[in-house]
């Protein structure tokens, strides 16, 4: 009887899910060698004109030369740093859109090319670009605060704008990158917030309007197309955009009564966007996104039968924190035992991001700011501990057996646990 009622799989058998994945396979490597052509082209042209808007710009010092790094937007869909030296002022550069010289050359990597690169360039021309919609709503959330840190941190975590220097390193001392950079952590808690406020609404009036109705497609869809405008109002950062993916399909899966929470699933997502946006595939904050959300599924398939608060409380964010470590280390060696607060700080996230949301609507949006440079002021210095690349190779493949073998997942980690142990006692 228990298996009549089982939902259906994404896939049938280990052999539809093989052919599956061969097809996308072939699919993402065509995409691959196009994409290479154009990369050969690009490079060998002695000098490329475009049109780029600035996205980003930062006055750095090297041998008591300052210069700007630019990170730009061109007509052409490339995202790219420049630099330059001559001398703007702090707001001449802002809302603009830049004639370019660029000279491209052989030293830029194929991998670079797909994902964010450095080119040299000259400016030809800058024209003044009015504020845009973002750059208005960007501008009315920074003015609710004094401190531009914080002006910096709020629009960072609501429209994945780039965090100021000097709080980067206090979040990064946190273990706290994950709650500021925009993800399917913020979407999720969108999601929950948008279904669940709809939903209240949609009872009322579906018993006494339209009680034929099914509320999971109406509020659903209104939700999806509320996260959808969201994901393009922010530009498409790639772990919100797999999200974003993630939580369209996974609605169209409940909606078919079909499996959800499968690795499967999982895979079919970050291949189909691999296939779509060949960038995803150098893309460090998509991959890590994906680790993330494969140690979610990991830690809900060896807890079924633990209570849920159990799970919600203590297995997925300490779990989680322990689980990553290995991950971020060999790419990422800051270390703090302030990283420890990490955990408790991901689940207090949890009420504060649509509070937060709702204040800056009303125009208190500075009310957690003592609170928010006190928590920024505690770490007052960290460590650099990098894992080798070969441990990672290691662990994913360690990760990956533990999909299948219980032993695999209980030494994962075991070795999880001893890692954070030394990282936080030792080093």
């Amino acid at each position: 009887m228990s298996e009549a009622l089982e939902k259906p799989k994404l896939f049938t058998d280990t052999k539809q899910f093989t052919h599956f994945v061969f097809v996308l396979a072939c699919i993402i490597i065509v995409r691959l060698v196009s994409e290479y052509f154009t990369y050969s082209e690009f490079v060998s042209k002695p000098f490329y004109y475009t049109h780029a808007e600035v996205m980003d710009a930062y006055i750095k010092t090297k041998e008591e030369k300052r210069y700007w790094v630019l990170k730009l937007k061109s007509d052409e869909g490339y995202t790219f740093y420049t630099t330059s030296s001559v001398e703007y002022d702090e707001t001449s550069l802002q809302h603009t859109r830049l004639r370019l010289q660029l000279f491209p050359n052989k030293s830029m990597r194929f991998v670079d090319y797909l994902g964010t690169f450095y080119v040299k360039s000259r400016i030809k021309k800058i024209e003044k670009l009015p504020p845009s919609p973002k750059e208005r709503v960007l501008e009315k959330v920074a003015s609710q605060h004094q401190d531009p840190a914080l002006q910096s941190f709020y629009n960072g975590i609501f429209f994945a704008t780039s965090i100021d220097r000097s709080i980067r390193d206090k979040i990064n001392m946190l273990g706290i990158s994950h709650v500021v950079s925009l993800s399917g952590f913020h979407l999720s808690i969108l999601w929950a917030v948008i279904y669940g406020g709809l939903l209240l609404l949609y009872a009322v009036l579906q018993q006494r309007f339209f009680p034929y109705r099914h509320a999971l497609f109406d509020v659903g869809l209104i939700g999806m197309v509320f996260l959808g405008v969201y994901v393009w109002f922010v530009d498409y950062p790639p772990a919100l955009l797999r999200s974003y993916a993630m939580v369209l399909v996974g609605w169209m899966a409940v909606l078919l009564g079909m499996e959800l929470l499968s690795f499967s699933f999982l895979a079919t997502i970050t291949l189909v966007l691999s296939a779509l946006f060949p960038s995803m595939l150098v893309s460090l904050s998509f991959w890590l996104s994906v680790a993330g959300v494969f140690y979610i599924f990991l830690v809900l398939q060896y807890s079924k039968g633990v209570k849920l608060w159990v799970v919600s409380l203590l297995f997925m964010p300490l779990g989680i924190f322990v689980l990553m470590l290995p991950i971020v280390h060999p790419v990422f060696g800051v270390t703090s035992v302030y990283q420890l607060l990490s955990p408790f700080i991901s689940m207090a996230f949890v009420p504060f991001y649509p509070l937060a949301i709702g204040l800056h609507l009303l125009g208190y949006g500075g009310l957690f700011d003592g609170a928010l440079l006190w928590l920024f002021h505690l770490p007052k210095q960290s460590t650099e501990h990098l894992l080798p690349l070969w441990s990672l190779g290691v662990y994913v493949g360690l990760s990956l057996w533990a999909v299948w073998s219980k032993r695999a997942f209980y030494l994962l980690c075991t070795l999880a646990l001893v890692y954070a142990l030394f990282l936080f006692v030792f080093v």
